[in-house]
């Protein structure tokens, strides 16, 4: 199921506490829009994560569902607070696709991310030099402002590796990548010289699927999967394609890519085996024709 307008982590989770709040008390949608003089389709809108609320709105809810705990409305006044914050993709709207600055932000949310890549080096992995040769072959008409752009981003993106509290990261790539030529031979040599470094960093495990597995043949397409701090998140599945982007939060939908990613994680070679055919496929290009 797509998420709609893919609000940020704290966004649905105040989304999802007012929801249960509202049935522990028993009331209902109608009930609520009493409450707050409104529109049934507003509550919806705001326990769906797509539109935010106003603090006397909340104040009043909160009253109306009984929430008397100091400490728990405290709690639930600072996530609304902190949910209208701008992240630093704010700064691109203008720029960058408003699907691609959505995924920034959920994914700047996630605690742990799950990533399987068929074709390209993960975004979260790729050095500037390999962003802009591969933006210059999707995008041949693109304008080296617009390049300046994306690169500039995805260097952004990459500050969740280095923040104080780093994003846990799980790769999975098909060796493939790792011979698929991006730019001047320079560009893959640095590429693939800066994955060997990645591999190594305590909070990114890097796995290389070989040429010849079999589970090959279950690439379907790149797939992430993102964990958030709170337990009582759900995991999300982001999946794209040349035209769109997808969100999937329905457990039946999570738990296929779930297990799928458990598969390749059996399948691919370990950190240290993929590091070395990582250094293989470096050896290759260095030996030339």
């Amino acid at each position: 199921m797509p998420i709609n307008n893919n609000p940020t982590f704290r966004q649905r989770q105040l989304a999802r506490t007012l929801r249960e709040l509202r049935t522990a008390a028993g009331l209902t949608h109608a009930d609520t829009a009493k409450v707050l003089g409104s529109a049934e389709s507003k509550v919806g809108r705001i326990e769906n994560a797509q539109s935010g609320i106003r603090l006397p709105d909340l104040r009043a809810l909160m009253d109306a569902y009984n929430v008397t705990d100091p400490t728990e409305r405290t709690a639930i006044e600072k996530l609304s607070r902190e949910s209208r914050q701008k992240g630093w993709w704010s700064r691109y709207v203008n720029v960058v696709d408003p699907a691609y600055a959505a995924f920034a932000a959920v994914e700047w949310d996630s605690s742990e991310l799950y990533n399987v890549q068929t074709n390209l080096v993960p975004g979260l992995l790729q050095t500037p030099e390999y962003t802009e040769a591969l933006i210059q072959l999707q995008v041949p008409e693109a304008t080296p402002d617009h390049v300046e752009a994306q690169v500039s981003v995805r260097r952004e993106r990459k500050t969740i590796l280095t923040r104080d509290n780093p994003l846990q990261l799980w790769v999975i790539i098909a060796e493939n990548v790792l011979y698929h030529q991006v730019g001047k031979p320079d560009v893959m040599r640095g590429q693939l010289e800066s994955l060997i470094a990645d591999s190594k960093k305590q909070h990114i495990e890097l796995q290389v699927l070989p040429r010849e597995d079999p589970m090959n043949a279950c690439l379907f397409g790149p797939f992430v999967i993102m964990s958030f701090p709170s337990s009582a998140e759900t995991d999300v599945v982001y999946t794209e394609s040349p035209t769109s982007t997808l969100y999937y939060e329905e457990a039946a939908d999570v738990e296929t890519y779930t297990t799928l990613f458990r598969r390749l994680n059996m399948a691919a070679a370990n950190v240290s085996k993929s590091r070395a055919l990582i250094q293989n496929a470096l050896h290759e290009m260095e030996k030339g024709p």
